[in-house]
Order: structure tokens, then C-alpha cells, then sequence
């Protein structure tokens, strides 16, 4: 009996040994190596605090930025991405900052985000915060040959035929969009309104009827349910991350796995539906499921009953959660911004009108004069240059790898940060922070010199594969509001793009809107 006591004892302490030498190594002793390489690579940054690193001061400069609205101006940075900002100012183009104990190793320079894009193998997304995972997976974050084999299946559903396709659904929402408008004008033919609910609302109505065709009003639960689970993971993944955690059941936890237990259910039975329709030899509907189902029964006839080149149930399943992610937020963030802009430019939004005038008069918008909108392109891009929809991109080391003249330990993350290039003056000229489409009159290609300066829906093999489809949106959503209004900025506008994992207008977006007589 002594004898397994005393064995009992010194296992207990053994274990207790390991796991403190492993705290001590995650919290300390790792993160001092990594900091002394990077500073052998010329690579500056704050000295590592225990555990928090530069946390504590990250989240004062947010909270200070996110507890009043800007002055209202392009030059979003400071706002937006004051930290990084300020360490790049203090330490250099290529610096670091630390996010609790893993040093974020910030890329600025072109040539260096064009060899991290290109190389997706050795510079996989980071393994971030598991709660991501409950709100989207799919090939957005997959890697190695899931993600090729997910990419291959997806891409039918984006080629240009099939977005032919769909553009009578975004008609149809954008539309709905107008009525309502038109209905909540005063006698005088003017209204003042918050457009970025409407905005979010029509974007969620596209990706609902795009995604999921007859199933739409469901589709439409699942999107205001995607937009709480928004919430309260931004709550939750701007502190530091600790392994288990999020077992704990604290409210916030339970509301969310809630959430995706229904949106899991209602996706399930719309895709078993789907698949014995299938099987039953029906048509397959237009739209972004049916496609993936038509592309995965393919793969299936090809390869036979191969788990290694087919999608299973609940791989759809994800993929359609991102579907609704990524295609409300892309869009949404893109309108609200453009019509801000425009309000504030009305010479360029005079100009836009005119050319949609000129194109489709009052007729409904068609695939084809959507595709000549030079003018509209041309806002487009700027409003993404000005305000890409995601303000970084991350990415993570798992071995010793060599980018330009810095070589980067493995156990160091990359940031990417977007709005920080986009807003370059050394990349884009003195007028870097100002709001100016001419500089895409020549298109992207042109207006970047051929460099990795532009990229709002990420770059290299792992671009956005929704990409057309946001921007055909965009462009018929935008069309048709120039078509029946003008819009200007109400007194109570207050500019604040916040980060609520896209660049969103924190206090909405309060416009005053014209009817346009024709």
C-alpha cells in the first residue's frame, strides 16, 4: 500500500515537473530565443514582457481609438492600426510586436509580401484562436492538399459562366433594396437613414439566394445567426489565447456553440436534401450549393467512392458557412465604404452616375455593361486601396525559412498589414492617403508598377476565390442606387472604421438620401 502511495507521489511530481518546465519554456524561455534571433536578423521591437508581450499596450491603443469617431478623412491608420503604425515608425518597415508570448513579425516591403504569398506551403495561415473554426472553416483555411483539393471543387462554382448566372439574383435583392428606399422617402423626394444595416441586410440576402436558392429564408436565419457569433468571438479572441479555454462554459461559450449547433442542423438537412435530389436525378439548381454538389458527384464518378479526393457532408457544410462569412462581410464593408466616400466626393459620384446612365439609362443592369464600368472600377479599387475589407493578413513559420535577406525561426508569426501598404507614400505617391480612382485608370497593374502593393483580397495562389463574385455585386448594387439616388453625408455621420474582423463603420454610416430624377 506505502509502495503505491510513494508511486502515486512521484508520478504526481513528475507530471508537475513537465508541466512546469513547459509553462516555463512557452512563457519565458521560448520567447527569449526567438527574440534573440530575430534581433541577430537586424529584425526591432519591444524587449518581451512575461506572457501579455505587447498586449497590455495593443489593446490601449484600440480602446483609445474605438472610444471616439475620427476626423473625417482617408488617412485611416492611425485609427484603425495605431499600434502597428507606431512600432513600424519606432523600429523599421520590418519589425516586430509581440502578441502575448509569439513575436508578429511586421512586413512591409513588397518584394517580401509577394515571396510569403507565393511560398503557401511554407508559410501556412496561422493556427489561431480554435473559437475561428466555429464560425468558418473552409478552403479559407485550409492547407496542403485539402485546400487543393477544396480549391479544385470550388472553382466551378465562381467561373464566369456561373456568375452569369446569378447576376438575376443579385438583381432581385438589390432591388428589394431600392423599394425600400423609395418607400421611406419623404414628400420632398429626401430621406436620412442608416445604410449600413441595409447594406449588411443586402449582402446577406445575395450570398442567402446565391448559396442556397429555394432554401432562402433559412439561409436568412443562418446569416443573422452568423452575425451574432460575429460578436462575440471579437469579444473573445482579443486576449491572449489559453490552450482549453474555450471548454470552459461561461455564457459567451455556451451562446456560441449554440449558434453553431443550429446553423450545423439547418445546413445539414439542406445539404442531405440536396444530395438524395441528386441521386434521384434531378437537376441541379444555379447556385453556389448545387454547383459544389454537382462538382463533388463528379469527382465521385471519376475517382469512385475515395475519401481522399470527394468532399464528405461535413466538409460542405463548412464550405457553405464561409459562403455566408465571407460573401456578406466582403460586399457589405465594400458599398458602405463607397457610399461614405462618395458622399464626400460628389464630383466622383456625379461621374459614376453618369456613366451608369450612359450604359444602362433606367434599364436593368446586364452582365455585360457591368463589365465595361471603367469609372465604377476605377472607385472600386480606390475604396479598396483606401479601405480594404480586412486590414491584415497573417501567416506563421513552423520551420527556419528565408525571406529576402532575413532568415525567421520557426515559432514567429507574419503580419501583412494591408491598410498600412495601401497607404504608403513611398508605394503610392504624396497623394498615398487621399481619395483619387485616377490612379486606377490604367488598371491595377499599372497603378502598383507590377509590385505586391495592392491587395485587398490577399495575393499569389491563395487569393480570394470569391473575388469577381464580391465585385460584380458591388457593381450592380452600386449601379442601381446611382440610377434612382444621390446620397451626401448627414450631420450625424461620425467617421470610425473599427475592425470587427472586417473595417466596419463602428457608429453605422448616416446618409441623406435624393431621389434622381431621370
Amino acid at each position: 500500500m506505502a509502495s503505491n502511495i510513494g508511486i502515486v507521489a512521484m508520478a504526481t511530481v513528475t507530471l508537475s515537473v513537465i508541466w512546469l518546465w513547459r509553462m516555463l519554456n512557452w512563457l519565458w524561455l521560448r520567447p527569449k530565443k526567438l527574440e534573440k534571433l530575430l534581433r541577430e536578423q537586424g529584425l526591432k521591437g519591444n524587449p518581451y514582457r512575461l506572457l501579455g508581450g505587447d498586449l497590455k499596450d495593443f489593446h490601449k491603443s484600440l480602446s483609445e481609438a474605438e472610444s471616439k469617431p475620427m476626423a473625417i478623412s482617408d488617412d485611416i491608420v492611425p485609427h484603425v492600426s495605431s499600434y502597428i503604425q507606431q512600432s513600424v515608425n519606432k523600429h523599421g518597415k520590418n519589425s516586430f510586436i509581440w502578441f502575448g508570448p509569439i513575436p508578429r513579425v511586421t512586413l512591409k516591403d513588397p518584394e517580401l509580401i509577394r515571396d510569403v504569398l507565393n511560398k503557401m506551403y511554407d508559410f501556412p495561415k496561422p493556427d489561431t484562436n480554435p473559437l475561428y473554426k466555429i464560425l468558418a472553416t473552409g478552403v479559407a483555411s485550409y492547407e496542403g492538399d485539402k485546400w487543393s483539393k477544396h480549391r479544385r471543387m470550388i472553382n466551378p462554382a465562381f467561373n464566369i459562366v456561373k456568375l452569369k448566372i446569378l447576376l438575376p439574383l443579385f438583381f432581385i435583392s438589390c432591388n428589394d433594396l431600392i423599394t425600400k428606399w423609395e418607400e421611406m422617402l419623404s414628400s420632398d423626394g429626401s430621406c436620412e437613414m442608416d445604410v449600413w444595416p441595409f447594406l449588411q441586410n443586402l449582402a446577406g440576402d445575395v450570398i442567402s439566394r446565391a448559396a442556397f436558392g429555394s432554401s432562402y429564408e433559412e439561409g436568412k436565419k443562418i446569416f443573422q445567426l452568423q452575425k451574432e457569433k460575429v460578436e462575440f468571438l471579437m469579444k473573445v479572441i482579443m486576449k491572449v489565447y489559453i490552450p482549453g479555454w474555450r471548454f470552459v462554459p461561461i455564457p459567451i461559450h455556451r451562446r456560441m456553440k449554440e449558434i453553431d449547433r443550429y446553423i450545423q442542423a439547418s445546413l445539414k438537412d439542406m445539404v442531405s436534401k440536396r444530395d438524395q435530389a441528386l441521386k434521384a436525378g434531378e437537376v441541379t439548381k444555379n447556385d453556389l450549393l448545387g454547383i459544389l454538389m454537382e462538382s463533388n458527384q463528379k469527382e465521385l464518378q471519376e475517382h469512385g467512392n475515395d475519401k481522399n479526393v470527394r468532399m464528405t457532408l461535413q466538409d460542405i457544410i463548412e464550405e457553405c458557412k464561409l459562403f455566408y462569412f465571407a460573401g456578406e462581410q466582403t460586399t457589405s464593408v465594400l458599398l458602405v465604404w463607397t457610399m461614405v466616400v462618395l458622399s464626400r466626393y460628389p464630383d466622383w459620384q456625379a461621374r459614376a452616375r453618369e456613366e451608369v446612365l450612359q450604359v444602362f439609362g433606367n434599364q436593368k443592369p446586364d452582365f455585360d455593361g457591368l463589365s465595361h464600368l471603367k469609372i465604377v472600377t476605377m472607385i472600386l479599387y480606390e475604396v479598396l486601396r483606401l479601405y480594404p475589407p480586412v486590414p491584415g493578413l497573417g501567416r506563421t513559420v513552423h520551420k527556419d525559412m528565408k525571406v529576402g535577406d532575413i532568415t525567421l525561426p520557426a515559432g514567429v508569426q507574419i503580419t501583412l498589414p494591408i491598410v498600412l501598404v495601401h497607404h504608403d507614400c513611398e508605394l503610392w505617391g504624396d497623394d498615398a492617403k487621399e481619395f483619387n480612382p485616377e490612379r486606377f485608370s490604367e488598371g491595377v497593374s499599372k497603378a502598383t508598377e507590377g509590385r505586391v502593393s495592392f491587395f485587398p483580397f490577399g495575393w499569389g495562389p491563395r487569393k480570394c476565390i470569391g473575388q469577381n463574385f464580391a465585385l460584380l455585386e458591388a457593381k450592380m448594387a452600386l449601379s442601381m442606387i446611382l440610377q434612382k439616388f444621390s446620397f451626401e453625408l448627414s450631420p450625424s455621420y461620425a467617421h470610425a472604421p473599427a475592425v470587427v474582423i472586417t473595417l466596419q463603420p463602428q457608429y453605422g454610416a448616416h446618409l441623406i438620401l435624393h431621389k434622381v430624377e431621370i
